[in-house]
């Protein structure tokens, strides 16, 4: 006479909690790695003992070869009116973050602040550029 015993164990393995575990897993990573992405154009930004931090709208570079971009589209600076107005229309007090290579010449600097005065001028706006730096010591 086999004795029975009175709660059976269950040997199967249910993989949904481990498949929500995964996803999970992968959202997260995906938000982590877009808030942790370094700047796509390399620049050696002058240095200054200035803390002044600010939201950023829209960024703009311009690297070694004179080159300027707006976010990491390459723009001309004929143009370079247009695109940034596309990027900061909707809202009145955006800043233009500019991320200008410590080579680069004043001129360039001066193209894109004109850009965006001529923006403020045409659409009584307020839009601020904010010259990027870094601190001294690193």
């Amino acid at each position: 006479m086999a004795i029975e015993m009175r709660n059976k164990r269950d040997t199967q393995f249910s993989m949904a909690s481990m498949s929500d575990l995964v996803f999970l897993l992968l959202i997260f990573f995906m938000l982590t790695s877009t808030l942790v992405a370094p700047n796509a154009i390399k620049l050696l930004l002058p240095n200054s003992n200035s803390k002044t931090m600010a939201t950023q709208t829209v960024t703009v570079y311009i690297n070694k070869a004179r080159n300027i971009y707006v976010e990491e589209r390459r723009v001309e600076a004929s143009n370079l009116e247009n695109v940034i107005y596309s990027a900061i229309r909707n809202d009145d007090a955006a800043s233009v973050v500019l991320r200008s290579d410590k080579t680069a010449t004043v001129q360039d600097i001066v193209v894109v602040i004109d850009a965006v005065n001529s923006i403020n001028d045409k659409n009584g706006t307020k839009h601020k550029v904010i010259l990027a730096t870094k601190p001294k010591g690193r």
